[in-house]
């Protein structure tokens, strides 16, 4: 998916298938032990820049092939580009998922119920022997196509296996960038919002993990994926209540007081949603002009603003830059205060990136350009932490340490 990738179901369409003071961080209360179910863990690939996503291989069918899928927490379905035929699709890493009558999820199946109520509560099918669905990106992106329900095989901490039957997106009709011209990174999307049609919603439903996700994105690229609660560490992490977003039901941790360098901005406070499927993070106009303001008069004079194809904002070295280490004394550390002594830190390596020019250039984008109602923390913001989204306990945490190596090694750093 592009840059945005940001989701939203927006209509379902019945077509047949042809087939104040900075506060200090508090001490953090230890979390209650771990429930007996077990996590599935993967290893991700990508990064911010240049790929723009974090992807996971997921094997699908009987017998099982492996697919890459976009990691996205701003979405709920699941979907791959497929054969059925296709009638628009990507060049993808693997070939074309193809899908037979028998893996048609009828109309009346409680989740085609739940995805069409999402934002169509008077849908019908025009069919009862299928449901169809169409889900657009605010990056113009969209999938079009029917749902299906196939095996999914996970592997689990505890050393086994499980093979269920989940449903989720087959793609007949997809417009994603440059269709057919490009290479696709991906051969569809993971979607793990907090639906019922969410893959860790039916992963729940099925007794297998608990509804509790994590992520851990290195900034040097790939890191770890998590399902199920014996991977969450129990002390330490920084616990924030899940707000009900006015904007849809997503992943908001509430409204944040943003700090610029320890020292208030001054800007009201802002509605905050977590989105691993947004590359970068978005603030809505008045605060990504305070930040702009205060990062362009903190410079010294030997980085100059200058054009990157990468970013609309960007400075250059007197030399080409090769790691945000390079220029890290002239920018500051953000604060995002949620209240009862709740801080997500954001060090400049959370919000920079340096382009294959050498320039480096400002991962914070400007949310009303892209016509968000919201702020998004995105990928850039969430690298080199463990973020958790706990749907059983409804509340969202996080924990810095580094993510660049296996997941057993990771986890092993996190208490």
């Amino acid at each position: 998916m592009a840059a945005a990738r940001w989701a939203a179901i927006i209509g379902l369409m019945a077509i047949l298938l042809p087939l104040a003071p900075f506060p200090a961080r508090a001490a953090t209360p230890a979390r209650s032990p771990p429930s007996s179910t077990s996590s599935a863990v993967f290893q991700l690939h990508g990064d911010v820049y240049p790929t723009g996503h974090y992807y996971v291989t997921m094997n699908i069918g009987d017998p099982a092939k492996p697919y890459f899928l976009d990691v996205d927490t701003g979405s709920d379905l699941t979907w791959l580009q497929c054969d059925a035929p296709c009638q628009s699709c990507n060049k993808v890493p693997h070939p074309l998922y193809r899908p037979t009558k028998s893996k048609l999820l009828p109309c009346a199946n409680s989740l085609c119920t739940a995805l069409h109520n999402r934002q169509s509560p008077s849908k019908k099918c025009t069919s009862q022997q299928q449901c169809d669905y169409q889900i657009k990106y605010t990056d113009k992106a969209s999938s079009l196509g029917v749902l299906v329900t196939d095996s999914f095989s996970l592997p689990l901490r505890n050393s086994s296996n499980v093979h269920p039957s989940l449903s989720f997106g087959c793609g007949y009709d997809q417009q994603v960038g440059k269709n057919g011209a490009a290479q696709a990174t991906t051969d569809g999307l993971l979607g793990l919002g907090r639906g019922s049609v969410s893959l860790l919603s039916q992963l729940k439903q099925h007794g297998i993990t608990k509804n509790v996700l994590g992520h851990c994105l290195s900034t040097s690229g790939g890191g770890f994926l998590f399902f199920g609660d014996d991977v969450v560490p129990t002390s330490r992490i920084t616990w924030v209540p899940m707000a009900r977003s006015t904007s849809g039901d997503y992943y908001s941790p509430g409204s944040a007081t943003l700090y610029f360098d320890r020292r208030l901005l001054g800007v009201k406070p802002m509605e905050v949603v977590f989105d691993s499927g947004s590359t970068y993070t978005y603030f809505a106009a008045q605060p990504y002009q305070a930040i702009v303001s205060k990062i362009k008069g903190g410079l010294s004079k030997s980085l100059k603003q200058v054009s990157d194809p990468s970013l609309p904002l960007c400075w250059k070295g007197q030399k080409a830059l090769k790691s945000v280490f390079d220029v890290k004394t002239d920018f500051k550390s953000l604060q995002l205060s949620f209240g009862k002594n709740s801080v997500m830190e954001i060090p400049p390596e959370n919000y920079l990136i340096v382009t294959k020019n050498g320039n480096v250039c400002l991962g914070i984008l400007d949310g009303s350009a892209a016509r968000l109602s919201f702020n998004i923390i995105g990928d850039i913001t969430m690298q080199d932490q463990m973020v958790i989204y706990d749907n059983e306990r409804a509340q969202l945490g996080w924990i810095r340490g580094s993510c660049s190596r296996s997941p057993k090694s990771i986890m092993s750093s996190f208490p």
